[in-house]
């Protein structure tokens, strides 16, 4: 089958590679008919390649049509059409079974001292093949599916696998009050539904980016922008009476821009040998965190900064003089993407689709131009927003 391989530092290929095959009965092998590129990916192809080897596949937002199942998989037949969450989890464990699927103890990546295993996302998360490929084998099928119908396009439903409940989790986690004001700091994948999530919920929503394609975009949905410049804070502070936002959902994560230090050091950690490079960053204040920093400036005293971004560093300075004096509280983590499949189905299946699940593509191609994509993806060239690749062409 064809699949998009990591090769090195800002180098993916799609080659030919062995199909998957069932490994125990609890498996299940899809036709992939959509798989995204993900924010998260960007990380792979720039910064995490130490965790990665040579011919990985990747991907972890994924769709497509059961074509064989195990012994012991009930829930399924061949023929039915599902999405396939980024987190690989078990159902039944402690954890699972209190809505914290990315903490699934069946499959956590204990040697790696990891949450739940994801698909095509480096050793630290098992090294389990991904879904940007043609087919992909999924484990514990019956619960690691989502069925869906027949009748909507792909796109209606594809972003359930990751970004969609990522978006949902850090809205609900940012704990904004009736009729508070939510600011978004990146306008992403993520961020735009963020933020759209927050005017769907009836908050006030204020949205950060540099980019005039993603405000733009943001701006369809009735969100109010700004740029990302020197007076932005002061700006927003202004707007909401001089005290903040009640929230900030950070959607940026550990690429941010600013701080030529920590990018120096994310790129110094891309020429270190993988072993050397593993360590550091498991002891090192890598991460950009201009966005995070920013967010919790912004928000107001006794509010909420929701981290969906993603991090990595394990050394980060954080500013706790500032968050205690601000009585700020911090949530985060890894999307629990079982655990809101039911409140977002009934939107993402919506005639009026409320939170424009078809107002985010803005490249769908074959899965051979992937290289391409993942360069224009993280230029931000030609007003690239999302990603979607066809594996069969379609």
């Amino acid at each position: 089958m064809k699949a998009v391989t990591w090769q090195g530092k800002r180098k993916v290929s799609v080659d030919n590679v062995a199909d998957p095959i069932m490994l125990e009965p609890t498996d299940a092998i899809i036709r992939v008919t959509s798989t995204a590129i993900c924010g998260s990916d960007l990380h792979l192809y720039e910064l995490l390649g130490p965790f990665l080897d040579a011919g990985d596949i990747l991907g972890h937002e994924s769709m497509g049509t059961v074509v064989e199942i195990g012994d012991s998989v009930t829930a399924l037949k061949v023929g039915d059409r599902v999405v396939v969450p980024f987190n690989i989890a078990c159902g039944q464990c402690f954890m699972c079974q209190r809505g914290l699927q990315s903490q699934c103890e069946t499959t956590q990546v204990r040697e790696q001292g990891s949450g739940a295993a994801l698909f095509g996302y480096t050793k630290l998360y098992g090294q389990v093949p991904g879904g940007q490929a043609e087919f992909l084998r999924v484990p514990l099928a019956d619960y690691n599916t989502i069925p869906v119908g027949t009748d909507l396009p792909d796109e209606r439903y594809l972003f359930l696998s990751d970004i969609l409940p990522t978006a949902w989790q850090g809205v609900k986690y940012a704990n904004v009050p009736e009729g508070g004001t939510l600011a978004v700091m990146g306008l992403g994948p993520v961020g735009q539904f963020v933020s759209r999530v927050g005017r769907h919920l009836g908050y006030e929503v204020l949205a950060v980016d540099p980019v005039p394609e993603r405000r733009a975009m943001a701006e369809r949905h009735g969100i109010e922008t700004w740029d990302l410049t020197a007076d932005t804070t002061a700006e927003l502070k202004e707007r909401t009476m001089g005290r903040g936002p009640d929230a900030v959902v950070d959607a940026v994560g550990m690429e941010a821009h600013g701080n030529p230090v920590a990018g120096f050091a994310q790129a110094a950690v891309g020429f270190l040998p993988d072993a050397i490079a593993r360590k550091a960053m498991d002891v090192a204040g890598i991460d950009r965190l201009a966005a995070m920093y920013a967010s919790i400036d912004l928000v107001r005293r006794g509010g909420t900064v929701s981290l969906s971004g993603v991090y990595s560093g394990e050394a980060d300075v954080m500013p706790i003089k500032t968050m205690f004096d601000k009585q700020v509280s911090l949530r985060m983590g890894q999307c629990n993407v079982k655990n809101w499949i039911d409140d977002l189905m009934p939107l993402v299946e919506d005639p009026a689709d409320p939170l424009g699940v078809t107002d985010l593509v803005t490249h769908s191609v074959p899965i051979d131009r992937a290289p391409e994509m993942y360069e224009t993806f993280q230029k931000k060239h030609d007003g690239c927003i999302k990603v979607v690749l066809k594996p069969a062409g379609e």
